[in-house]
């Protein structure tokens, strides 16, 4: 192995940035392939008519973990990237009319509860002191590669096991909550298309999470942090090439051997890490893999990014009195529709009077798909007719709207999806390995390899890859 050879990291997301970063850091040469214009994935911004967007689904930053990958990187987080706490967090509206309402006081929350619903109060607040100690001791497991049983004896972790094993939806049933406090809850299993019943224990963690430490928004949005971790990535020497799409991961007897490129560009390298999506990666990157490997792979359910629609708005409502998030639930099996109002948390997004604001409808990957593009068109129109958003709303212009088949073109998702929806089942089988088993020298990151789908795992993720590529000799 030439000490002159280049790590190659395919994909320039937020798993990528911080794989990128931490080799460098330690002596590697490292560039970045980007297929799009900029760095950042899913987490880019997105400007339209003088406002700016987070253009993909991250809504709410978990902080811990995003200040455990900056400081691995010897960076600091708040000093990078001021964060401002939300303080009317999420409100899930209910096909009944029952309206859930989530601060960020454990205690004002519970008020709320208990004066629709009596003797609930005591009951959440049990719920989130019991969530916030099982958190505590798992938490040291998300900082480690694969996690088992020596990881769980280290941390304590072994005295939930139990917890681990069991879904959302058992968790949920154990609180003797009131089935809309329970379905406010579980709303994240909306996002990835998937029912409590099927969703790790895990996703109970988040009513903890908000109330301490609390959830942020940076006051550049999302793509702030995308910004902090370029700007440090260039200064460890890191070459980032967009525009450059890779077309395939070359090997020779189960090493890598190199990157090639469109117009028959090859970099030659043993180390390769890839930041692209885990399935796709070694569906259409890798050649050679084992068949039963993919056939493996390709049952894993996807998730869809679902529908967004970009909104100019002007509010009728103080922001002081808004949520952040608004959740609304049509009954059925339909999944939740979400504004997202940012401007109630940083009101200095506001442009000539105008707000901006996302509607957005998570899909199930599997409807996306059988909808196809004109499908998916039809259903954001609909969408965008719904009265129930329009409740804060004077004014409102529709400046774009982005469906799956448009995520997938831009960003150039496998098979329209982000990632494999991280089921219980899933969780607990151990991921995709961040290196591989399959082939030598190539190492994934990315929410595939990370339990959940929040913007600090993607950030871990790339640290806990870096680590597994070996040192140039």
């Amino acid at each position: 192995m030439s000490a002159a050879e280049p790590v190659v990291v395919v994909g320039g997301g937020m798993g990528g940035l911080t794989a990128a970063i931490r080799l460098a850091q330690r002596g590697d040469q490292v560039v970045i392939l980007e297929a799009r214009s900029e760095v950042g994935g899913l987490a880019s911004s997105l400007t339209l008519d003088g406002l700016t967007f987070d253009a993909g689904p991250y809504i709410l930053l978990d902080r811990p973990g995003l200040t455990w990958a900056f400081h691995q990187l010897g960076l600091d987080l708040e000093a990078l990237v001021p964060l401002r706490r939300i303080e009317h967090i999420y409100q899930v509206e209910a096909p009944g009319g029952e309206t859930v309402r989530f601060e960020a006081s454990a205690a004002h929350t519970a008020e709320g509860l208990e004066a629709r619903w009596p003797g609930s109060a005591r009951r959440y607040l049990r719920f989130v002191a019991e969530m916030r100690r099982i958190h505590a001791r798992l938490q040291p497991l998300l900082y480690v590669s694969r996690p088992g049983v020596g990881s769980l004896l280290a941390s304590g972790g072994w005295r939930h096991a139990w917890f681990l094993r069991r879904s959302l939806a058992a968790v949920l049933r154990a609180t003797a909550l009131p089935q809309p406090v329970s379905d406010a809850i579980a709303i994240w299993t909306h996002v990835a298309g998937q029912t409590p019943a099927t969703a790790p224990s895990p996703l109970a963690f988040v009513p903890a999470l908000m109330h301490e430490p609390g959830a942020f928004y940076p006051l550049g949005g999302i793509s702030a942090v995308v910004d902090a971790l370029r700007a440090a990535a260039v200064a460890a020497g890191v070459v980032i090439r967009t525009g450059t799409r890779v077309q395939r991961i070359r090997s020779e007897r189960g090493m890598v051997t190199g990157v090639e490129l469109a117009g028959e560009e090859c970099i030659q390298t043993t180390r390769v890490l890839s930041n692209a999506h885990g399935v796709g990666t070694y569906a259409t990157l890798v050649q050679g893999m084992p068949a039963p490997a993919l056939a493996r792979l390709a049952r894993l359910p996807l998730q869809s990014p679902g529908v967004c629609c970009y909104l100019a708005v002007k509010a009728r409502s103080s922001a002081s009195a808004l949520p952040y998030l608004r959740f609304h639930l049509p009954g059925g099996d339909d999944l939740c529709r979400l504004l997202v109002m940012p401007w109630v948390v940083v009101p200095e997004v506001a442009h000539d009077g105008w707000v901006p604001a996302r509607l957005i409808a998570p899909m199930r990957h599997e409807d996306a798909q059988r909808l196809g593009s004109d499908g998916q068109r039809a259903f954001a129109e609909r969408l965008l007719a719904e009265p129930w958003w329009r409740a804060q709303v004077d004014e409102v212009r529709v400046l774009q709207v982005r469906t799956p088949s448009d995520w997938g073109a831009l960003h150039h998702l496998h098979r329209d999806s982000m990632n494999p929806v991280m089921t219980a089942s899933f969780m607990r089988s151990g991921r995709l390995a961040h290196r591989s088993p399959y082939l030598r020298g190539l190492a994934l990151a990315g929410s595939s390899t990370h339990p959940g789908q929040w913007l600090s795992f993607s950030a871990i993720s790339g640290i806990l890859a870096a680590d597994q590529v070996q040192p140039a000799c």
